[in-house]
């Protein structure tokens, strides 16, 4: 099956490609522009009525939502061992995958960065985007603490949920965030990550950095 992920620099898609990059099958990016204006047109809202990425695609094939298509991507190429190969692993990955979607991204991340969905006035914004970061900070803390002391975050393995971390990371430098200092078991991981030649292929594919 010949895949293509609809992407954007940095988004959440960046963990799909990085998968993508690590199984080493051909596969094609289409890669928009930044904040990727492009997925609100009616030519995307036919691929996906959501308008929104990632979206993996291929003959007669459409699969939307990041976990979505880290869980598809893991669960069916077994030998890559990117999700594990028992109900454990799988169930763990879900686990990461339903808080880092919803209460990590869909809610502190989008309190901080799309005030304007949850509020209709931009002088209502400031208590919001606070609150957000508050929620943030929450998370950070507890992904440190679930890190601490393990090399991946689930089991032993490199795993799909890796890179899933790996773009909440880049977005707390992109806030500002002090995360080489305030989280030293989290760094410690995404300077794992950015040794692997898939993370380096991705990055340089869309033109981004894990720092700034």
């Amino acid at each position: 099956m010949h895949y293509t992920l609809h992407a954007a620099p940095g988004a959440c898609s960046f963990a799909p490609h990085i998968i993508l990059e690590e199984l080493g099958q051909p596969y094609t990016l289409a890669l928009m522009s930044n904040g990727h204006p492009e997925a609100k047109t009616e030519e995307f809202r036919r691929i996906n009525p959501k308008g929104r990425i990632p979206v993996l695609t291929a003959d007669n094939f459409i699969l939307t939502e990041a976990a979505a298509i880290l869980l598809h991507l893991g669960l069916t190429n077994p030998r890559a061992n990117l999700i594990g190969g028992d109900a454990d692993s799988i169930a763990r990955s879900v686990e990461w995958f339903n808080w880092l979607s919803s209460a990590v991204h869909a809610v502190a991340v989008r309190m901080i960065w799309r005030p304007d969905f949850f509020l209709p006035e931009e002088a209502m914004y400031p208590p919001l985007v606070q609150k957000g970061k508050e929620h943030l900070a929450a998370a950070h803390a507890m992904i440190e603490e679930k890190l601490e002391g393990r090399t991946w975050a689930v089991g032993d393995q490199y795993s799909v949920v890796d890179a899933y971390l790996l773009v909440f990371f880049r977005w707390g430098n992109r806030m500002q965030i002090d995360m080489q200092q305030r989280y030293p078991a989290w760094t410690a991981h995404a300077r794992r990550m950015e040794g692997r030649d898939a993370v380096q292929r991705a990055l340089t594919q869309e033109g981004i950095s894990l720092w700034k």
